[in-house]
């Protein structure tokens, strides 16, 4: 089988075009995506070439981990019916073409156990799962604190409050200096970091990926506070330790989700306590991709930038 797939050959290198895939087994589905989202954050980093040194990392590869689509072929142990609507978190299956992550093509093969299933009126939020998923699993445990306080109000940020409400806490404190995300808050407060003189706040977490903002945010923490690095830092990290000393502040890494977390997400939105509205901004048909990822990586009015991959070749 073929494909249309995004292509990054290396740095600011991007296009369209076709590639073969795997065939595949009996624990596999095919998939047809409809849609997939563009990660501003570890997608980017492969764009820009910044990215540290990663396991299976390499040029060339197929980037995205953030689809959704139709089940078109269903191996006899997979469980699925041809026609399930499905998330899919990025495939491996372009041979000697890097599936990191995979998700950005018309059509892909993926085992079962990776893929969950989504409601079919989804449409394009459906491809927001695993960045829905990564926020709720930076909250979800037994010993993990609701944010108090916020930094980004990015999608990530977004969802980390509307995750927050959803489960019962008390709405958080946003930071955001971008007058263009400024907006859009359901239910908190969004304000720039100059107009905020708290500095007891007893969990932060930062949705930014910026290692500069540790030593500040250590002086906003009450004494034995928390802060969350949720976003991805490609920087080595370092801090002042007579602040965070005096403090006896805690610092926690956030990582990305896991299946579980897929699915108690999935769940949320279903029953409604989690939604996705508002935080797509731009949707390109996947022809465009080129322009689609140099917009959603340099455009701050862009939060989440679709592809569409319903007309492709």
């Amino acid at each position: 089988m073929e494909t249309t797939a995004v292509i990054l050959q290396g740095p600011k290198s991007l296009g369209v075009g076709p590639i073969a895939l795997n065939d595949p087994t009996g624990d596999d589905l095919v998939v047809e995506v409809s849609h997939s989202g563009i990660s501003t954050g570890t997608e980017k980093l492969f764009w820009t070439g910044e990215m540290p040194p990663f396991p299976g990392m390499g040029y060339p590869l197929v980037p995205g981990y953030e689809a959704a689509g139709e089940v078109v072929e269903a191996g006899p142990e997979t469980g699925f019916s041809v026609g399930d609507r499905v998330f899919v978190p990025g495939a491996n299956c372009y041979g000697e073409v890097k599936g990191l992550f995979g998700g950005a093509a018309r059509r892909l093969v993926t085992p079962a156990n990776r893929v969950v299933r989504i409601d079919s009126e989804m449409g394009a939020e459906g491809a927001l799962l695993a960045l829905a998923a990564t926020a709720r699993h930076a909250m979800a445990g037994f010993d993990k604190q609701l944010p108090e306080l916020i930094v980004g109000h990015g999608v990530f940020g977004r969802l980390l409050a509307r995750l927050t409400i959803a489960a019962g806490g008390k709405p958080p404190t946003v930071w955001e200096i971008s007058e263009d995300r400024a907006s859009g808050a359901e239910g908190y407060e969004v304000i720039h970091p100059d107009s905020d003189e708290r500095k007891d706040y007893g969990c932060i977490y930062d949705a930014t990926g910026d290692g500069s903002l540790l030593n500040p945010l250590i002086g906003r923490i009450a004494k034995g506070g928390e802060i969350v690095l949720a976003g991805f830092y490609p920087e080595p990290l370092s801090f002042a330790f007579p602040p965070a000393f005096m403090k006896e502040a805690r610092l926690r890494i956030a990582a990305e989700w896991t299946r579980d977390d897929l699915i108690a997400t999935r769940d949320l939105i279903d029953h409604g306590a989690l939604n996705l509205h508002g935080l797509i901004t731009h949707t390109q048909p996947a022809a465009q991709a080129p322009t689609a990822y140099q917009t959603a990586f340099e455009d701050p009015a862009c939060l989440k930038m679709i592809l569409t991959w319903e007309n492709a070749a």
